[in-house]
């Protein structure tokens, strides 16, 4: 593609085509389809919130449907992996290709990896050591396995790690560890990179921070279709100084075109082969950490829709709930619906759901569609709609008329 401005429509599209969702519907969900999805959106956010599923799940379920959550588990977990963990946006499972790209970011633990990591590896080296050792000795290992009796850190709410986690992380951060699957309590189980990443990773040669910013800057590109620089360097949480460098030359090798975007305030640059698709007819529940909605601004800029997680807000003072999902029809997100997966009643339950003021109107059938669809993967068997939001009382016709109990909530 060569122009020099977008309309905000087809920035739209040229976004949601980068993102997979102007794919044709896969026959069969394998492998294949796995590698296809990851080939465009690079990596998944890991999040541990279960209220429906974790996060790492629903970007593969947006744009593909339904599929066995063992092809991400055969991907992270079995060799040859296809995939690989670490801090890529925030904690990801990432291409494996893109290992060498982070080894930057490895080497620079001791100065941007958080404090109660550096001051253990500064501290108490021996611990360190030992750690590294007995993973290497015995592994794979999760933290419980070695830290026994050891003392636990008493300075975050959340997290209480050990010193042994905390040395592990540390490890895990420098590049001396990698994590080999989760196990079934969600516990990272560590074992040497040798032993997790393929030979063809480990052994590819280690390119300079400049050369990675420029790989790391293009595979954004291509993940998002259009951006700025702070989308770009958002997508794997890069500082301004090698971002902007990387810009600049890939810019001047044509990887990137300027681009000016209806609406946009700051300069856009459109990955070269990005694809502008005349219409996209996406259908789609995004979870809160779907990359397509990772950069608010942007997301505000493309669809607007203006999206912030409320988890960590007063439930008195949330506006819509503790974990929304966004609809995606067609080219808009016409909508969001509060969820949560009820395993005990074996419902998923629509706790409010609420149209987009600014969007086309919502066609509620499609939306009960993805919401039965979602439900099913889940192994639910109905879906339980309560009163919240002016899209509760369409829903609730739709769930009654479908035969599901109902609540008022």
């Amino acid at each position: 593609m060569t122009r020099d401005s977008l309309s905000c429509g087809q920035a739209r599209r040229v976004a949601l085509t980068a993102q997979g969702f102007s794919d044709p519907p896969s026959s069969t969900v394998g492998m294949r389809a796995f590698n296809r999805v990851m080939g465009r959106i690079a990596l998944l956010q890991i999040d541990s919130v279960n209220v429906v599923k974790r996060a790492h799940y629903l970007p593969l379920f947006s744009r593909l449907g339904p599929f066995d959550v063992e092809l991400l588990h055969r991907a992270a977990g079995s060799s040859p992996r296809r995939v690989f963990e670490y801090w890529g946006h925030e904690a990801s499972y990432l291409r494996v290709d893109l290992q060498p790209a982070l080894r930057f970011r490895m080497a620079a633990a001791a100065d941007v990896a958080w404090g109660s990591m550096r001051r253990v590896w500064a501290e108490q080296p021996d611990l360190v050591a030992s750690v590294l050792e007995e993973v290497a000795a015995r592994g794979p290992l999760t933290a419980r396995d070695i830290e026994h009796d050891a003392p636990r850190s008493t300075e975050h709410w959340g997290w209480n790690w050990s010193h042994v986690k905390i040395a592990l992380e540390w490890l895990f951060y420098s590049g001396q560890l990698s994590a080999a699957r989760r196990n079934s309590a969600f516990e990272r189980v560590y074992d040497l990179p040798e032993r997790v990443l393929p030979h063809s990773v480990i052994d590819a040669p280690t390119p300079t921070p400049a050369e990675a910013h420029r790989t790391l800057i293009r595979t954004a590109a291509m993940a998002q279709g259009v951006g700025t620089e702070r989308s770009l360097r958002d997508y794997f949480r890069l500082k301004p100084k090698p971002t902007a460098d990387a810009i600049v030359e890939l810019v001047e090798a044509g990887e990137l075109l300027p681009v000016a975007v209806e609406g946009w305030q700051r300069p856009a640059y459109l990955w070269h082969a990005a694809r502008l698709a005349r219409r996209v007819d996406a259908c789609a529940l995004l979870s809160p950490f779907d990359s397509l909605i990772f950069e608010r601004t942007r997301t505000e800029q493309l669809f607007d829709y203006r999206f912030r997680i409320e988890i960590y807000v007063p439930a008195p003072k949330r506006i819509y709930g503790y974990y929304v999902y966004s609809f995606l029809l067609g080219e808009r997100i016409i909508a969001r619906v509060d969820l949560k997966a009820d395993r005990q009643l074996g419902a998923l339950l629509v706790q409010g759901a609420w149209a987009e003021p600014a969007a086309p109107p919502v066609t509620p059938e499609r939306l009960w569609g993805e919401l039965q669809s979602l439900a099913g993967w889940l192994g639910l068997a109905s879906v339980v709609v309560g009163s919240r939001g002016d899209l509760a009382p369409v829903l609730a016709a739709l769930a009654k008329a479908a035969g599901a109990p109902q609540v008022v909530a």
